[in-house]
C-alpha cells in the first residue's frame, strides 16, 4: 500500500502518518495476494456502476461515484466536507502553497468545505476511479455520543484537508459499500449503516480531530468551521466580515489570521470563490442563463460576475455554457450531479 503525503510547507502543525508499507517481497504473500484482489475488485464495481465518465450520484444519500478517463490540468473546485477515496488513477489538490497527493488506496478528508485546486492524471485505458461520502456532522455528533467521547481537544491546531494512506478496516468497509451498491435492496437496507462505519473508522483514526474540531468548536479551527458553514448556508445573501467575526466570538483581526490559516484565502474572498462556484453549476448543470445565474448567487452586476467568474474559472460564462451544451450533447442520457456544495471531480 502506497502512502499519501504531503509536499512544500504544512499549513499548520498536525499529525501526519507516518506509516511505510513494506515492499511487496517483505510481505506476506498472502496477503499481497488478498490486497490485490480486493483491488482489482473494488475497481471491477466501479466501474459497473459509472459505465460513463462523469459524477454520479449514488443510491445512497450522501455518496457519489466518480469515473473520468481524460487527464485534466490544474483547475479550481470546491468540495464539501467529506472524504474522497480514490481507487484508480491520481489526483493533486493544492491549496496555498501545499501540495496534497492521493491516488489508489488513499483517501482524502476535507473538515470543511474548502475552495483549492486540483489536477487528475486518468487514461482511458486506466481511468480515475473514485468515490466520496459527504460529512454529515448530524452523525459526527450521534457517534461521538455513542463513543462518550472524553479526549478533550486535540493537542494540535487541526487542519482542514488532509490525505494519509487506507487501513484494512477502512479498505474492507469501501469495498462492502461498492458491493451494496451493486444491489438495489441491499444499497437500501446495509448502505446506510457501511456509510456509518466508514464516518466512524475516519473519526476514530489518527487524524479524525479535525472532523471533531469542525463539530464541537474546538480550538480556533472550529469557530472558522462554523463561520464556513454559516458562509455555505447564506452566499446568496448580504456577508460582512465583522458580522461573521463577532458570531465566531473573534476580533476582526484574530478572525482574519484563523480563516486565512485554515482556507489560504480572506473572508471576502472565500465568500466570492462559494458565489462562482455555485454559479457555474447553475449554468453548465441547470442550464440557467448567465444573467440569471449571476442575480441567484448574490452579485448585482452582471458585468461584475463575468469578469470574475474568468478571472477564477480561465473563461467567460458564457463559453462555459458552450461547452456544457457541447458537453451534453455528446455524452447523453446527461449525468446527474446532485451537491450541496459546490463540487468537482
Amino acid at each position: 500500500m502506497k502512502n499519501a503525503h504531503t509536499t512544500d510547507a504544512p499549513l499548520a502543525a498536525s499529525p501526519v502518518s507516518t506509516a511505510v508499507s513494506l515492499p511487496s517481497h517483505q510481505r506476506d504473500p498472502v496477503a499481497v495476494q488478498n490486497e490485490d484482489a480486493m483491488q482489482r475488485r473494488v475497481v471491477d464495481l466501479l466501474m459497473q456502476l459509472t459505465q460513463r465518465d462523469g459524477a454520479h450520484q449514488s443510491a445512497i444519500e450522501g455518496v457519489r461515484l466518480f469515473r473520468g478517463s481524460q487527464a485534466h490540468p490544474r483547475q479550481p473546485v470546491m468540495y464539501e466536507p467529506s472524504i474522497f477515496i480514490v481507487c484508480q488513477g491520481r489526483k493533486r489538490g493544492f491549496l496555498g502553497d501545499q501540495t496534497f497527493i492521493y491516488d489508489a488506496q488513499q483517501y482524502l478528508v476535507l473538515s470543511v468545505p474548502l475552495p483549492f485546486e486540483c489536477e487528475t492524471e486518468a487514461t482511458p485505458e486506466k481511468p480515475l476511479l473514485a468515490i466520496s461520502v459527504r460529512v454529515d456532522l448530524t452523525m459526527v455528533a450521534e457517534l461521538l455520543m455513542a463513543l462518550d467521547d472524553t479526549r478533550g481537544s486535540a493537542v494540535a491546531e487541526p487542519v482542514g484537508i488532509y490525505a494519509t494512506p487506507l487501513d484494512a478496516p477502512l479498505s474492507n468497509a469501501v469495498l462492502r459499500l461498492l458491493e451494496a451498491l451493486a444491489q438495489p435492496s441491499d444499497a437500501r437496507i446495509l448502505g446506510p449503516a457501511i456509510v456509518r462505519e466508514i464516518c466512524y473508522r475516519v473519526l476514530t483514526g489518527e487524524q479524525g480531530d479535525a472532523i471533531r474540531a469542525a463539530l464541537t468548536h474546538q480550538h480556533h479551527f472550529g469557530r472558522i468551521a462554523k463561520a464556513l458553514r454559516r458562509i455555505h448556508a447564506d452566499y446568496r445573501g448580504v456577508l460582512d466580515v465583522v458580522t461573521l467575526a463577532a458570531e465566531a466570538g473573534m476580533s476582526l483581526a484574530v478572525f482574519h489570521a484563523h480563516f486565512k490559516a485554515v482556507t489560504q484565502t480572506s473572508p471576502m474572498q472565500y465568500v466570492k470563490t462559494t458565489r462562482l462556484h455555485h454559479a457555474r453549476i447553475l449554468i453548465a448543470h441547470d442550464g440557467m442563463n448567465v444573467s440569471a445565474a449571476a442575480t441567484r448567487v448574490g452579485y448585482e452586476s452582471a458585468s461584475q460576475f463575468s469578469r470574475e467568474f474568468k478571472r477564477l474559472f480561465g473563461c467567460s460564462p458564457a463559453d462555459e455554457m458552450r461547452r456544457a451544451r457541447t458537453a451534453a450533447e455528446a455524452a447523453a442520457p446527461r449525468v446527474e450531479v446532485v451537491a450541496r456544495y459546490a463540487t468537482a471531480a
